[in-house]
């Protein structure tokens, strides 16, 4: 690999590295949004709200399977950074050859597993009879995608893992066009509904796929794919499941949740539902970006984690946190600032629009607490110490948004309006984020010092 594509996050002016790191990192993942956002848009301006409503409701169904397994790419991402911090090319391609096995692997494994339970689950999640069967098509088609899905994201987080943001990003950006040209062309003049819109995402999935592979084969560097040396190494993979393992059932737990949450929002109807559809996608572009954070404090102690130095590790927090509170004001505030415009984008409908604009005052407004809540978790997961965030996780992002459902808002919606029972349901969100950050902050400053020291027993 070409030292332009990497950054040594041992050495030099941080605050400019987190930036550099950062930057490409969060258009990538807005760039993956605009993919979404280009289904949503173009199948509500052209296909209708009940289909709009379908693709919609397959959002936190679809995070749900995968996000294990994105978790686990993310581990495998501090675990390369880690050996690349310490020098140790050796076990930087032992771990980058393992996670392409496991990429691999897992995706034929989630197509499976999607295929199969598409239709139960969305029963499960009681999705209204008349957008029922336009969502199991798109999930379907959708989970046919998982292998090069899984392929991206594990390529991707071995470069992100040496500092090279930018190839990524322009992967990324080619996909982006490919999936806006195909979902034109499928749902316009084809009129393929949700099923021209599943192609298209499917179809940019392959070139993302292709291109983070090919980029891994022709690297040169510790960091290069040797297809005929794919292959699980034991020692790496444990290490791998240490770190993204409960990283990944953290990311599930928030999921289960957002099932939960998800159902009731499809208790209130087919125009709630494409509201909150088109709400939580601009919700997404503020998260996408902040979350971009919590991977810079993630691979920037990992890096350091490896070479032993500590100073450094502790400087990475603070100002990760004033890049994502930073991030989180502007983003969160802006999109809150001009809802009635931008929901506008995806729907026309007046009711629509107004659940819309009830989830993201509550959602939008507190966000950065969101944000600063990541950051943390990035910090602790790069010190090494990945079961206490699961565990915080399981109490204030899973169990009390079911709790909140289950004694808050089913036993008091009645005495609401529609749209006050809505706000109601959405509170959950703020509330869980507070708490959950305290407790994670408590949780770094009670843990540092003995990672710290075992940093210098290495």
């Amino acid at each position: 690999m070409k030292k332009t594509n990497q950054i040594d996050m041992t050495q030099g002016k941080l605050m400019p590295q987190l930036i550099s790191f950062t930057l490409p990192l969060m258009l990538s993942g807005i760039i993956q949004l605009l993919f979404n956002a280009a289904d949503i848009v173009v199948v509500g301006q052209f296909a209708g709200e009940q289909s709009l409503a379908a693709v919609g409701s397959t959002g936190s169904l679809v995070t749900l399977i995968v996000n294990l397994f994105i978790g686990i790419s993310s581990g495998t991402g501090a675990v390369i950074a880690r050996h690349f911090g310490a020098h140790d090319d050796k076990r930087v391609s032992d771990t980058v050859h393992t996670a392409i096995a496991v990429a691999l692997a897992g995706g034929v494994l989630l197509s499976i597993v999607g295929l199969i339970i598409s239709r139960p689950a969305l029963n499960w999640m009681d999705c209204p009879e008349n957008v029922i069967d336009k969502a199991d098509t798109y999930l379907k088609i959708y989970f046919l995608g998982m292998p090069f899905l899984m392929l991206y994201n594990f390529g991707a987080s071995a470069l992100r893992a040496v500092g090279d943001t930018k190839r990524p990003l322009y992967f990324l950006s080619i996909a982006g066009v490919v999936n806006v040209c195909l979902n034109l062309i499928t749902v316009i003049c084809f009129q393929m509904d949700v099923a021209g819109v599943a192609i298209a995402t499917v179809a940019s999935q392959v070139v993302s796929s292709g291109l983070v592979a090919l980029s891994l084969i022709k690297t040169d560097g510790c960091c290069r794919l040797d297809l005929k040396m794919i292959r699980v190494h034991w020692k790496e993979l444990k290490l791998c499941l240490g770190l993204g393992l409960p990283a990944g059932l953290q990311s599930v737990l928030f999921s289960i949740s957002n099932v939960q949450i998800q159902s009731s929002v499809n208790s209130f109807g087919d125009l709630a539902m494409a509201g909150n559809t088109a709400a939580s996608n601009l919700e997404g572009f503020a998260y996408t970006a902040m979350n971009s954070v919590h991977h810079t404090a993630m691979t920037f102690a990992s890096q350091n984690y490896g070479a032993g130095n500590i100073k450094r590790m502790k400087q990475v927090l603070p100002r990760c946190l004033a890049l994502v509170t930073f991030i989180g004001v502007i983003l969160g505030g802006g999109i809150w600032l001009f809802k009635d415009l931008l929901l506008r984008i995806y729907t026309d409908n007046a009711t629509a629009l107004s659940f819309g604009a009830v989830k993201l005052t509550w959602v939008c407004l507190p966000y950065v607490l969101c944000g600063i809540m990541e950051t943390v978790v990035g910090q602790i997961r790069g010190m090494g110490c990945a079961i206490p965030p699961m565990i915080n996780s399981l109490i204030f992002a899973c169990a009390f948004r079911v709790f909140w459902v289950v004694a808050v808002f089913e036993p008091m919606r009645h005495l609401f309006t529609e749209l006050q029972a809505f706000a109601l349901l959405m509170a959950s969100y703020p509330i869980s984020w507070l708490a959950a950050t305290l407790i994670h902050l408590v949780i770094y400053y009670t843990l540092r010092n003995k990672y710290y020291k075992r940093v210098k027993a290495i």
